[in-house]
């Protein structure tokens, strides 16, 4: 099969060996798949988690079809479609596991539903699971234009938060967040914007942080999160390291959780997604929960889809099709 691999050079197609379905697996005709930050590390034969190097195949959230089911298989069957997130997405077939992997709802697309999984799992288990968000909780989105940050707003909605502050740099981005679930925006360059904060949750600080920048802006966000308040780490894109006020995080009892997938077993991923599935699939399906797609492109045209995601010029996903 064909498959978009790292190279020391950048992504480029190889024919490599197609997947054989093994018991308790099954086997997806990929249609369409997207891009994330991670390709451009794992593109020249960076690794994330286990999955990486030279010569890997790229790509890690996808849709497709079910073509065959392993021996013991009994929740899947020829035909469905599904939509996961696993390593080598960007391929004609892929094997995966019946746990990890959500019906697509009738009213997406295969372009829609592949923009999906890596967001939707990772921004439930941050804001629900670990940010033990429920109704009527403040909550700030740092780092709110991203495709995290805006399934992370349209989670805190769907949850009934009262209020979702949502942060970015961009004025032409921030114009565009009151659609994704935004009741309050701000720029993080402003002098004023940690009282802004104050303001929306009268001068308490919000419930929960969802941190998706960390680096310099760590102790702000600290400051901006209530007395007692929870605090989830799940990106980096402002830096991976920085001074961090220990005595601040102390003085206000926060409850400071970083997460990630490349640490968790086969079951506690199964866990996550099967939640997920439970809470969201129907705003899925509804509409009321979304994400936009900046652009799609055929699958000959990664290296174009890689240097738009290297320039950072997109709005929600990019998108492949096989």
């Amino acid at each position: 099969m064909r498959s978009i691999v790292s190279s020391l050079n950048g992504p480029v197609f190889q024919d490599v060996e197609t997947p054989v379905v093994a018991a308790e697996c099954v086997l997806v005709k990929i249609k369409a798949a997207a891009l994330n930050r991670a390709d451009l590390d794992m593109a020249t034969g960076g690794s994330h988690g286990a999955a990486g190097g030279i010569g890997f195949p790229l790509g890690l959230e996808w849709s497709g079809e079910i073509i065959e089911v392993g021996f013991g298989v009994t929740q899947w069957s020829v035909g469905d479609r599904v939509m996961g997130a696993s390593p080598g997405a960007f391929s004609e077939f892929i094997i995966a596991r019946p746990g990890w992997i959500y019906p697509i709802p009738d009213s997406l697309s295969f372009e829609e539903a592949a923009a999906l999984p890596v967001a939707l799992q990772t921004m439930h288990d941050a804001i629900v699971s670990n940010g033990q968000l429920t109704s009527g909780h403040s909550v700030l989105i740092q780092g709110a234009s991203s495709a995290m940050g805006l399934m992370g707003m349209q989670i805190a909605k769907h949850l009934g938060a009262s209020h979702i502050i949502g942060t970015s740099t961009s004025l032409e981005r921030r114009d565009k967040l009151a659609e994704y679930g935004a009741t309050h925006v701000i720029d993080t360059k402003a002098d004023n914007w940690l009282k802004a904060v104050y303001k929306a949750t009268r001068m308490k600080g919000v419930d929960v942080s969802i941190d998706l920048l960390a680096g310099p802006l760590v102790n702000t966000t600290l400051q901006a999160t209530r007395v007692g308040g929870r605090m989830v780490n799940v990106g980096r894109m402002a830096g991976n390291a920085g001074l961090f006020d220990f005595d601040q995080h102390s003085m206000r009892r926060i409850t400071y959780v970083g997460v990630t997938f490349r640490t968790r077993t086969p079951a506690e991923i199964m866990a996550v997604i099967a939640r997920a599935t439970e809470d969201l699939l129907p705003a899925l399906a509804s509409g009321a929960i979304k994400m936009p797609i900046d652009h799609v492109y055929r699958c000959d045209e990664y290296g174009t889809a890689f240097e738009r995601m290297a320039q950072n010029k997109h709005f929600g996903k990019l998108v492949l099709t096989f």
